[in-house]
């Protein structure tokens, strides 16, 4: 089960797609994350996504914004998507432990050993303002990450 909408985002340590150490808890009390978990790197629906996002990065990335997706590939595999698709916001990797941070906000598929598509807008006081989960062929609507934003 997702995390729910008014609780506390719970923090993570992940490396990011350049090996850099990312924490949940360096944003806080500066910027407000969006935080998408995606199954797999490479994949039709997760490019989509991913592109469509970096195509209208400023309203998910800037002064008040942090977009941070998150999958269970490993750092080299993040490396050479983001490259690939010019992705210049941080790709992170939740490879090992395997989906811990996927478990810990209830969008990890046991059975098929990934994360499904849950997004979660979390505020400068790190609590979960809105989230949304979809199945893994379920696209996400990003028209309605910007209401979110909008509405904190």
């Amino acid at each position: 089960m997702a995390i729910e909408v008014g609780n506390k985002a719970p923090d993570f340590e992940l490396k990011d797609n350049h090996g850099a150490t990312v924490r949940l808890s360096d944003f806080r009390g500066e910027k407000a994350v969006v935080l998408l978990f995606y199954p797999f790197a490479f994949t039709g629906v997760c490019t989509g996504e991913l592109c469509e996002l970096r195509d209208q990065l400023p309203r998910f990335q800037n002064d008040d914004v942090q977009l941070l997706a998150v999958s269970n590939d490993s750092v080299p595999t993040l490396r050479v998507f983001g490259e690939q698709e010019g992705l210049d916001y941080p790709l992170l990797s939740d490879f090992w432990p395997h989906g811990e941070t996927s478990r810990a906000y209830g969008v990890f598929d046991e059975d098929k050993g990934c994360a499904v598509r849950g997004t979660f807008v979390i505020d400068k006081e790190g609590v979960v303002r809105w989230s949304v989960v979809n199945g893994l062929p379920d696209a996400r609507d990003l028209n309605e990450y910007i209401k979110a934003l909008d509405s904190l």
